[in-house]
């Protein structure tokens, strides 16, 4: 892997601390009451450690609002039809998909952790070489994987199903699991219109793809107090005001500030979801063992445009290939080596350990490693965004206190909890339906009411 020259390291590093500043001396600020600071004030709203600037707010508000109202995937048939999402439902929790009859989509992505496992990396049949990403606000995406190695959400949950360290199916396995046990049957049948014995295995694999991922674009993360205190400003609010209704911690507003200002961190982590959706060379370790690296995204793209089940192939259910954009488009260069795909910030406090390999525990950890970031570990040929943030334990702690708030449940009256889902109760099982979280989304009971007519169990 080429690393950056120092000397490039430390022009790029000036140029962007340039920049910065040349942004912060030229932002325009307003006082509490809408009009122009008085001299000695100019660039604040109010008069503390922490105020904000025009800026900062016009910043913040890009993070919304949320949650982004859902639209069906137009490559996927199954995408918002109740049937499927219940049917999608019980595959998420069912162990016999697996060659092993012992593990199931749910062992991995458990609800109470944000649908991670807790686990540097995850363990299927096998342990694997990458930790477990979270599926709420999973629909939002248009790569999937840390290496982005599927298009569409899809194709994204056929990997574990064949994977042999995962799950260890084949597309037989799955046609038969679906058309022997009766509430899978009659589940696909009311999804897709007839029975799954009638269809060839590989076209059964598909669909139970898709019904999975109608399934999983019911994860929605729910509003939280960050979303009040965003939502507020963007009413034209007073910041003051904006953050005791919502309850908003002045520390948390101060690392809200260093986010979107000095830190930059919105480069990146960027709109409603806190993630552009892209893939960063941020500087981390990329082998998967020793004398085994970890392509990242050189890998995906390479997988991704080898792939039968991408957007520009048969199974696509999009005649006009319009959601295949990016895919005839991509290509593989040698900067995408060690890349990783930006995850988002929602929900994070419940998905440690963290990065693409789980190498760091906590988020404090997180925060040490762009505040002594060494830039001569990123690519010469990638860009120069990075710079170490050399933050102060103050700082580490106000950016800690700020991250906390995209976790914390809104108290806003009427607003769902972040997280909430509702799965079978028993994993393996298809009946013993039990609550998850705090409630549903309307998509997630309308699929839990559409399964109701069907078996429970085997």
């Amino acid at each position: 892997m080429a690393h950056r020259p120092p000397a490039r390291a430390a022009a790029s590093a000036a140029a962007l601390v340039v920049l910065l500043a040349g942004a912060a001396a030229g932002s325009f600020a307003i006082g509490a009451s809408g009009t122009a600071d008085p001299p000695g004030m100019a660039g604040t709203i109010g008069a503390h450690d922490g105020d904000l600037t025009a800026e900062d707010v016009d910043a913040i508000v890009r993070h919304g609002p949320w949650p982004v109202a859902f639209e069906p995937d137009r490559s996927n048939r199954a995408s918002g039809r109740p049937a499927a999402v219940a049917l999608g439902r019980r595959l998420f929790v069912d162990t016999g998909l697996a060659r092993t009859g012992t593990v199931s989509c749910a062992s991995c992505h458990r609800p109470e952790l944000g649908f991670t496992d807790g686990r540097a990396r995850g363990v299927g049949i096998e342990g694997l070489d990458r930790n477990t990403p979270s599926l709420l606000d999973a629909r939002l995406q248009h790569w999937f994987g840390w290496d982005g190695g599927s298009d569409s959400l899809w194709a994204f949950n056929v990997r574990p199903l064949l994977d042999p360290r995962e799950m260890g199916a084949d597309a037989v396995r799955v046609a038969r699991r679906v058309a022997a046990e009766p509430g899978l049957a009659c589940l696909y049948r009311e999804a897709f219109g007839a029975p799954p014995g009638a269809a060839p295995a590989d076209r059964v694999l598909v669909d139970a793809a898709k019904a999975l991922a109608a399934f999983v674009e019911t994860l929605d993360s729910g509003r939280t107090v960050f979303d009040d205190f965003r939502d507020a400003l963007a009413r034209g609010e007073p910041p003051a005001q904006a953050a005791s209704a919502a309850g908003y911690p002045a520390d948390a507003t101060r690392g809200l500030r260093l986010f979107v200002g000095r830190g930059r961190c919105n480069l990146c982590h960027l709109g409603p979801q806190f993630s552009n959706g892209e893939f960063h060379d941020i500087g981390r370790p990329f082998m998967a063992a020793p004398g085994r690296p970890d392509p990242g995204r050189l890998g995906g793209i390479r997988a991704v445009l080898a792939d039968p089940l991408n957007l520009l192939g048969a199974h696509s259910d999009d005649a006009s290939r319009a959601t295949a954009v990016r895919t005839r488009h991509v290509a593989a260069t040698h900067r995408n080596f060690g890349e990783f795909k930006v995850p988002t910030l929602r929900g994070l406090s419940r998905t440690a350990p963290y990065m693409h390999d789980g190498s760091l525990s906590t988020l404090r950890d997180v925060l040490r490693h762009y505040s002594e970031l060494d830039v001569d570990r990123l690519h010469s040929d990638g860009e120069a965004l990075l710079v170490p943030l050399r933050l102060t334990p103050r700082e580490t702690d106000e950016l800690l206190a700020f991250l906390a708030t995209l976790s914390t449940p809104s108290t806003a009256r009427g607003s769902v909890a972040a997280g909430s889902a509702e799965l079978p109760g028993t994993v393996g099982a298809a009946d013993s339906l039990g609550t998850v979280g705090a409630a549903d989304s309307p998509r997630t009971a309308a699929g839990r009411a559409s399964g109701e007519a069907c078996p429970t169990g085997p």
